[in-house]
């Protein structure tokens, strides 16, 4: 797609009128507007608290919203940011708001950013999730500090998660992105970060924009481009974050933005990571990976029926898929019932291996592939659930830190069925 075609005239004049900043808050939305206004405000008061010398504005890129989020955008008052903190910028705080389509698109929304950031010659990037209700002003200062003054090219998230929040980040992203690309990355999917206009620039001259992964997922494309790049990655505690998480609500859309959006960074990158044989953590700066308890309230039972039909009814797509020995082992814990339902980490991790494997032999259809996950990962997320519903906070990452070590243990046999031929 042509840069042009990413900033309107209207949207150029804007910026034009902003001028050279220093820091740059992009703000994904569609139909946001029970949150923005209490985001737009925290962001403003972050600005006013930590960068009040530094040229910075806020650009919003609109998916098509009807409740009026865009002109919430704009319309927020720094007046009552002011008053509240009885500390004033020395800068003008711009806001400036354009719709890139009229429908959302998480990649062309931070690529449109992005564009923007590099006209404006942003020393850096930070993107913040329109619907994060919990956001604070010092998350603004955790995320933009590391990039702005200490030389980091990428600043990821760690939340205060609770106990049975981000199973999909647990179970699968973290620990491959970890075992495949040998960084400990606990969010490679983050709604919330900031970016250098090193990486920026590179990863906006990327030619892969068009992808159907990374229109989707853009946010694990990034990391996996940060890694691939070896840029400086480091990842700042902002604390409870509460936000649903996509798997209890579109599993299949989730699965789409980020196990995919990872399987389709595989091939390209296979000459990388296809030497590394372990990992290495990533700086963490203040704090650490906390649990939240909760009270577990879910339908046990029907997450069992989910994955045991799921099973039954997929079993000709899963024969192109899985080998002989994984389906079979799949049939047999089917038949357990709830009080005695186990996923191994050893069984799932040859399950995730596979997946990819014949996602990268594109054996059948890509998104077919990506959806028969789906009721595996019901099976897998009960059984974690069971694994941790008494846990403490040491025994959760105990149980976390046994599945990365699963993965990279078994990493010689993902190489091994990359390269058969199906």
């Amino acid at each position: 797609m042509p840069e042009e075609t990413l900033l309107s005239d209207d949207f150029l004049r804007q910026l034009i009128n902003v001028g050279e900043v220093d820091i740059l808050i992009g703000l994904p939305t569609h139909n946001n507007a029970g949150t923005i206004q209490q985001v737009t405000h925290a962001i403003q008061a972050g600005i006013l608290k930590c960068f009040p010398r530094d040229r910075a504005v806020i650009i919003n890129a609109d998916g098509g919203s009807r409740d009026g989020t865009p002109q919430m955008v704009t319309g927020v008052s720094i007046d009552d940011v002011w008053s509240a903190s009885k500390v004033y910028a020395l800068r003008t705080l711009h806001a400036v708001s354009t719709e890139y389509g009229s429908s959302p698109e998480p990649g062309r929304a931070l690529r449109t950013i992005l564009a923007a950031a590099d006209l404006l010659q942003a020393k850096v990037c930070v993107i913040i999730s329109a619907d994060e209700a919990t956001i604070e002003p010092d998350w603004l200062q955790k995320l933009v500090t590391p990039v702005y003054r200490d030389n980091f090219d990428l600043a990821l998230p760690i939340y205060q998660r609770q106990r049975f929040e981000g199973l999909l980040m647990r179970n699968v992203l973290y620990p491959m992105v970890r075992s495949i690309y040998g960084y400990r990355v606990r969010e490679p999917f983050a709604s919330d970060f900031a970016i250098s206009s090193r990486l920026a620039a590179d990863f906006l001259n990327q030619d892969s924009w068009d992808q159907d992964w990374v229109r989707l997922g853009p946010e694990v494309s990034l990391t996996v481009a940060a890694i691939a790049g070896s840029y400086r990655i480091c990842q700042s505690f902002l604390g409870v974050r509460a936000h649903t998480d996509p798997s209890a609500t579109d599993l299949v859309l989730a699965l789409r933005r980020t196990v995919g959006a990872l399987f389709a960074s595989l091939d390209a990158n296979f000459s990388l990571w296809s030497k590394i044989s372990s990992s290495q953590p990533v700086p963490l700066i203040d704090g650490h990976c906390a649990i939240v308890p909760e009270a577990l309230n879910i339908n046990r039972e029907r997450l069992r029926d989910m994955f045991a039909n799921g099973v039954s009814e997929l079993d000709p797509v899963f024969q192109y898929i899985l080998s002989p020995q994984t389906l079979a082992d799949l049939h047999k814990i089917a038949t357990l019932q709830v009080d005695e339902f186990r996923y191994p980490p050893e069984l799932w991790v040859r399950t995730i291996f596979e997946f990819a494997a014949s996602f990268h032999q594109s054996v059948i259809n890509r998104d077919h592939i990506i959806q028969a996950l789906g009721p595996l990962f019901r099976g897998r997320a009960l059984s974690f659930l069971e694994e941790i519903s008494d846990a403490t906070e040491e025994q959760i990452e105990k149980n976390i830190e046994n599945l990365c070590g699963q993965f990279e243990q078994l990493k010689p046999y993902f190489l091994k069925v990359w390269n058969e031929k199906r």
